[in-house]
């Protein structure tokens, strides 16, 4: 019995069909607060518990008779990073150890051992919550993820308007990135191995570093249109992010992390044939980005 938390989510819904794909005999448990958003093939072939998986009744019941746990914590803005990341994850934690759950994936992120982990805002809290999962005894793979592709997709009006998209990164930065799919693909290949052990780190880094400058090329000869980037003043993100009503913690985490990603927090893991993963920044745009921004 393999569970899987934010089925729903970016990654949550390339992962289900991965999974009753590769075995169907697998029993698979969502958890999930509105099941009419899971699609009906995937409804009828999963058992769901519903409610949050911050709630410890829920946990308690998804994860007894479980094999394995997929576990993504959803970003929560009207938190501290701490409280979202920890405070969230606390019941699990106690649930995985009552049921002896033995194997837990997890979305993580790049950083750990890095000279800015421990001021990395939200990723610190990540790799705070890894470490909580770990302490329970769990076999536990940390999927250690740089930014994502998708995250792009928050600049496509942007760009359909403007031909501007806008980071607080130096233009030349050159980092990894990924597309969620190829997370999802990591993850259904350890929730369905479970032949290890201990806790480790996974990195999945895409298949080149890429910078702004590198991005606003690639997007500018995929859209047929010229794209550009805009590096935008911490301070002036601080200031929006907060003015959207957000908690000023939880801003101040974005921020960290956006500064510590701009001091290498990504760049300490070699890619190699295992840390690699497929899908390419052209690609993406192609089938992804380039419908976004032409609707």
């Amino acid at each position: 019995m393999i569970v899987i938390t934010a089925p729903t989510g970016n990654i949550g819904r390339d992962l289900l069909p991965l999974l009753l794909e590769a075995s169907p005999s697998e029993k698979l448990r969502v958890i999930t607060r509105d099941p009419a958003r899971l699609p009906d093939a995937v409804r009828e072939c999963v058992e769901v518990v519903v409610g949050s998986h911050g709630d410890a009744e829920v946990v308690d019941r998804a994860f007894e008779g479980a094999d394995a746990v997929f576990w993504l914590v959803p970003p929560d803005s009207s938190r501290p990073p701490a409280d979202g990341w920890l405070g969230f994850t606390a019941p699990a934690a106690k649930a995985l150890a009552v049921h002896g759950v033995g194997h837990v994936v997890g979305v993580s992120a790049l950083g750990r051992g890095t000279p800015v982990a421990d001021r990395a805002g939200l990723v610190t809290a990540s790799l705070a919550m890894d470490d909580l999962i770990a302490e329970t005894g769990v076999a536990y793979r940390a999927l250690a993820n740089p930014s994502f592709f998708e995250n792009l997709l928050e600049e496509a009006d942007s760009i359909r308007e403007k031909g501007v998209f806008t980071d607080v990164v130096d233009a030349d930065r050159k980092a990894p990135l990924v597309a969620v799919a190829d997370i999802a693909a990591v993850a259904a290949r350890l929730l369905l191995d479970r032949s290890w052990t201990g806790f480790e780190d996974v990195p999945v880094l895409g298949p080149e570093d890429l910078s702004p400058t590198d991005l606003a090329r690639i997007m500018t000869g995929q859209l047929g249109r010229p794209v550009r980037y805009e590096r935008q003043p911490l301070d002036e993100l601080r200031t929006t992010l907060v003015g959207y009503g957000l908690d000023a913690t939880f801003v101040q985490g974005i921020a960290d992390m956006k500064q510590a990603k701009d001091n290498g927090l990504d760049a300490g893991v070699t890619r190699t044939p295992e840390t690699a993963s497929p899908t390419t920044f052209e690609q993406w745009c192609a089938e992804t980005l380039k419908p976004a921004v032409l609707s």
